[in-house]
């Protein structure tokens, strides 16, 4: 509720003081519920009748700005697979499992459905890194450049998208269709 009791609060005018007063309640009250706490049976009622809104469009505004906080763990708990082989998938695929809200585990299924594609790709390439230094006859391992690529790429993405949740509130790489 923290922003929209805020928005409806202000549309009319009101300052905290002014809406607690109004609704007979606490100012540490409307301050609790506009910091996050969710107002329930007498304190909603106050509330919504002093802004005179039915209650279903205060918990119907709440529902328009769905917070993105747990994609951003998700996304974040892809750094593991730069530590951990498979960590990548994982640990995103467990959050995102474990995550009721719809918004964010559609987006923690694409972050991991990136990971998957760039692990496969990884993997394959660390298996045929061998043959091919093998029949070029390179003494360098040639499984450290790809290793390092992708490494690199995968680190590149987690920024670019956490940046991208930071500021837009949705991923700015991601696969057109989500296989997951």
């Amino acid at each position: 509720m923290q922003p929209n009791l805020k928005i409806l609060r202000e549309q009319k005018n009101l300052t905290q003081s002014e809406l607690a007063e109004k609704s007979g309640l606490s100012l540490r009250t409307i301050q609790r519920i506009e910091a996050g706490n969710i107002p329930k049976g007498f304190t909603l009622k106050a509330i919504t009748n002093a802004l005179e809104i039915e209650p279903e469009k205060l918990l119907a505004a709440d529902e328009q700005n769905p917070t993105i906080d747990r994609a951003k763990l998700i996304n974040l708990s892809a750094l593991s697979g730069l530590i951990i082989p498979f960590g990548s998938i994982i640990f995103p695929l467990i959050l995102t499992y474990k995550t009721k809200d719809s918004t964010n585990k559609e987006l923690g299924k694409s972050i991991v459905s990136v990971h998957i594609i760039l692990t496969v790709i990884l993997s394959v390439l660390m298996i045929i890194s061998p043959f091919l230094q093998k029949a070029v006859s390179i003494k360098f391992p040639l499984f450290i450049v790809p290793l390092i690529l992708f490494l690199s790429l995968k680190l590149f993405i987690i920024i670019k998208n956490g940046i991208s949740l930071n500021q837009n509130n949705e991923l700015s790489i991601k696969l057109k269709t989500n296989f997951l």
